[in-house]
């Protein structure tokens, strides 16, 4: 109550009755004071000034609240990504180490490889004489051929007796021409079946060299068809399932000596 009163300030008015001043006995009586309530305006702008600073200092608050999160999100961002990188670094390490090791294996099985190359060229001869072919391999000019003619348990099918030769630097025999062909039937008999580096490819006799079968009566088989492998069996070419197992010849080129 003792605000409001504050509030309230007095103006005073005089009413006058025509023209004439009244008599000076009358003319306080005639002395009206009227109430007027007037609103504190410099109060009123301090009022709104203050909630101004409060709104301000709310949003300044809060973004601060804002940026504090953000630092702290990326400084744990930040050790996420130093502790990947050490993690990759240990492994590239690693990987480095084992490239090492496998090189280093790698030098010392080749090493140990043309060794046994060149110990199975000179066929034990003590002045260390090449010869054309490898212990086991048989010479007829220009090649070298390997019957395997291991036992049934050992016997393979096409792919794999190809695989075979190939990790002996060889591929399985193949004849461009008459002699080569006698080379493969004179060597042996072939009486359960030897692979031969023949194969049906898209309807076409085909060695494994890519070149076409230019004698089609060298092979006594029926029509051509995906999935037949040629045998040399008793001195004649018979076509097989690729799938069976057999014996396999092996040929390599023979070296010049």
């Amino acid at each position: 109550m003792a605000e409001r009163e504050e509030e309230v300030n007095y103006a005073s008015g005089v009413f006058k009755a025509g023209n004439n001043p009244p008599p000076a006995a009358k003319r306080g009586e005639e002395t009206v004071y009227v109430e007027v309530r007037v609103q504190n305006e410099t109060k009123n702008e301090d009022s709104a000034g203050r909630r101004r600073f409060q709104h301000l200092a709310c949003c300044l608050g809060i973004l601060c609240v804002i940026l504090l999160g953000g630092i702290i999100g990326v400084c744990v961002y930040l050790q996420v990504l130093s502790k990947l990188n050490q993690e990759l670094e240990t492994k590239k390490n690693n990987l480095t180490q084992q490239i090492q090791n496998m090189e280093t294996n790698r030098n010392e099985l080749n090493i140990s490889r043309a060794q046994w190359s060149i110990d199975s060229y000179c066929l034990g001869n003590t002045d260390k004489k090449w010869q054309p072919c490898q212990k086991g391999w048989n010479l007829s000019q220009p090649s070298c051929y390997a019957f395997n003619d291991a036992p049934s348990s050992g016997w393979k099918t096409w792919e794999e007796a190809r695989e075979d030769c190939r990790g002996n630097n060889s591929d399985l025999a193949v004849a461009r021409d008459s002699e080569e062909k006698e080379a493969i039937n004179t060597n042996r008999l072939g009486f359960y079946g030897f692979w031969i580096g023949l194969r049906v490819e898209d309807g076409k006799w085909k060695w494994v060299d890519g070149s076409d079968l230019t004698e089609s009566s060298w092979i006594a088989a029926p029509d051509p068809a995906d999935g037949l492998c040629a045998v040399f069996y008793r001195n004649k070419w018979v076509s097989v399932s690729c799938g069976e197992k057999r014996q396999w010849i092996c040929q390599k080129k023979a070296l010049s000596v």
